[in-house]
């Protein structure tokens, strides 16, 4: 087997860490980004060497390479546990800045709005979850909360949980949504009775309740836009 040419070896312009020291982080391909949270490779492989085997078992994918378990990374010959850790927690900082909500309350004007705030924290999980979205007057959004994690099917709201936070917000309207971990957006029958008992129950209280969303990977559903609230 050739030996590895150690990156310390190459030249100082397409070192990954001096490119991007000189040119910035977007000066860097995926595989030398990758290289970089890695830090290191083996006895017969560069991190460069390594970070395309990654990229590879993802098909070149970031997406698919951000769903990936520590468990399947670990199977690459070479990444360990510490590696494997890494490259998740990267992904996991991307998709908590891609969710963080903007210091002004954003408003929700339709599904979309709602579709913007929540896909990043739903769209790569392997269960269901269900958040509330608690608006004032104006639609702004008071606060963003997960009140339930399901299985892989089907999660279960709390209603007198989720009409007590909101009153405590002085929320007057909600907007609910989960996901589906299948793909399909379209809502079952328990999803349908769900959002009917609580938006009776907030309607005692004068709360709205705007739409329910449902978000599949690439795909949502509104229960608002196809007139079922």
């Amino acid at each position: 087997m050739t030996a590895k040419v150690k990156i310390k070896d190459w030249k100082k312009e397409e070192r990954p860490r001096e490119k991007m020291l000189n040119n910035g982080a977007a000066s860097l391909s995926n595989t030398e980004l990758i290289a970089i949270l890695i830090r290191s490779g083996n006895s017969f492989e560069t991190a460069i060497d390594l970070s395309r085997k990654i990229l590879s078992q993802a098909d070149n994918s970031l997406n698919k390479l951000s769903q990936l378990s520590v468990d399947e990374l670990t199977l690459i010959n070479g990444i360990g546990k510490t590696k494997a850790l890494s490259i998740l927690a990267a992904f996991e900082l991307s998709s908590r800045m891609e969710a963080e909500l903007p210091e002004e309350r954003p408003q929700i004007l339709s599904s979309n709005d709602v579709v913007k705030l929540l896909r990043p924290l739903m769209k790569n999980l392997d269960h269901e979850e269900c958040w509330i979205l608690y608006l004032n007057r104006a639609n702004r959004v008071v606060q963003r909360e997960r009140v339930s994690i399901g299985g892989i099917s089907s999660t279960i709201m709390d209603t007198k949980l989720i009409i007590r936070h909101a009153l405590n917000k002085f929320a007057c309207g909600m907007i609910l949504a989960h996901n589906h971990p299948s793909g399909t957006p379209y809502p079952g029958t328990q999803d349908k009775k769900q959002t009917k008992i609580l938006q009776d129950a907030a309607a005692f209280f004068d709360i709205s309740i705007l739409d329910h969303v449902i978000i599949a990977k690439d795909k949502f559903y509104s229960f608002c836009d196809h007139n079922l609230l």
